[in-house]
């Protein structure tokens, strides 16, 4: 299992060095993009990556491409390797568009591989013989794949290390489950087989938008390259890792909350159509974020997303197949009982959950296939 830890560095004179190699990195980069798309217009296919690291190697040694080779070759092979992928990716139809070019000032890291190109010794880091300190929240204890040095907005710099942890992580052993159901305005209702718990969406953009619209307009009459247009960009960055961290302490709070379940069910949602209908609030809300966080808290079960959780009376099965979006409460025509949406979805996801576990089948087919129902978001 991979983790990554995340340390911020002691801000010192010598960061400067470290913007300088991200800026290294960054004209590689652009380089490398240059050569892709002329390979392509003057063979029609693709640069290979090994062709493009040697190339690469062979600059290194004329003097107008003599500041590469501060930057260390393990950075420039995963600077190749990364736009290779990234091609792939967009061959097979999984991103819109190939790489492109990007600004110095938005290019945000290097990765180092394995323990080449720096030294770690406690909390100390050692690139290009130069030290940094870090601080050391957490201890490494593992062993480490990679090293990537990342600025932010701000200009501040952090490392993250990536390693393998080969011990398991702790889950509770209290035998007891809960179905979870995720919502827009509710974040979270929960079922665990007799009390509905409901968490409210805290929605920290939506909160803050109307100072995020205020710093943007007041950016935007800054003129260009003038010091006050880049204090303007550095208060309107500080809102939104300040939006970030707020929303990153709430669902680690929340996920600690949760760990004291043994199986958390929840469902596999459809992210991308759900960002199609309602946009900026799923950005928000950011489920993929806390399921991530979740997921090493507890033991996660994903429940199929064309399971009908939210059409299903949990107390006779009868399935409500007219039931629109906009419909919050419903009552089924089979016992009249009067269900709520969500509630009913988070009791039907954790009696599927169960069932589940118990057989080892999967929920695609129960009520409804495919064909029948697509279930964007409940």
């Amino acid at each position: 299992m991979l983790k990554t830890y995340k340390y911020k560095l002691y801000k010192t004179k010598r960061l400067k060095h470290l913007h300088l190699l991200i800026d290294i990195s960054a004209d590689i980069y652009n380089h490398s993009i240059a050569l892709h798309k002329r390979y392509y217009r003057l063979y029609h296919k693709s640069l290979n990556k090994f062709v493009l690291q040697k190339h690469i190697t062979k600059l290194k040694r004329l003097s107008r491409y003599n500041r590469w080779n501060e930057l260390g070759s393990q950075a420039i092979q995963e600077i190749a390797e990364r736009i290779d992928e990234g091609y792939k990716k967009f061959f097979r139809r999984e991103n819109k568009r190939p790489p492109t070019f990007k600004k110095k000032s938005k290019y945000k890291s290097f990765t180092l591989k394995g323990k080449v190109g720096y030294k770690l010794n406690d909390n100390i880091l050692t690139i290009n013989k130069k030290h940094y300190k870090l601080w050391l929240s957490r201890k490494i204890d593992g062993d480490i794949k990679t090293l990537t040095v990342k600025r932010d907005a701000l200009g501040d710099i952090y490392i993250l290390i990536t390693l393998d942890d080969y011990s398991q992580p702790i889950h509770a052993t209290s035998d007891k489950s809960v179905g979870v159901d995720f919502g827009l305005k509710t974040f979270l209702t929960m079922y665990d087989g007799s009390v509905i718990n409901k968490k409210e969406s805290p929605l920290y953009f939506l909160q803050s938008l109307t100072m995020l619209r205020l710093l943007s307009k007041q950016l935007s009459k800054k003129k260009k390259g003038s010091n006050n247009r880049k204090q303007a960009k550095r208060g309107l960055a500080r809102l939104h890792r300040k939006i970030a961290n707020q929303r990153r302490d709430f669902f680690f709070k929340l996920a600690a909350d949760l760990s004291g379940f043994d199986n958390i069910f929840i469902e596999d949602l459809n992210l991308k159509a759900m960002q199609r209908l309602w946009g900026r609030k799923v950005s928000d809300v950011a489920y993929n974020d806390f399921i991530n966080i979740l997921a090493y808290k507890a033991n996660v079960v994903k429940i199929d997303r064309f399971y009908p959780s939210s059409k299903t009376c949990p107390d006779c099965g009868y399935i409500k197949r007219d039931l629109k979006l906009g419909g919050r409460k419903w009552t089924c025509p089979d016992c009249d009982s009067l269900h709520d949406r969500d509630e009913a979805a988070a009791e039907n996801i954790y009696k599927e959950g169960l069932r589940v576990l118990r057989e080892g089948t999967s929920s695609l087919g129960v009520g409804l296939s495919k064909t029948d129902y697509v279930r964007i978001c409940r």
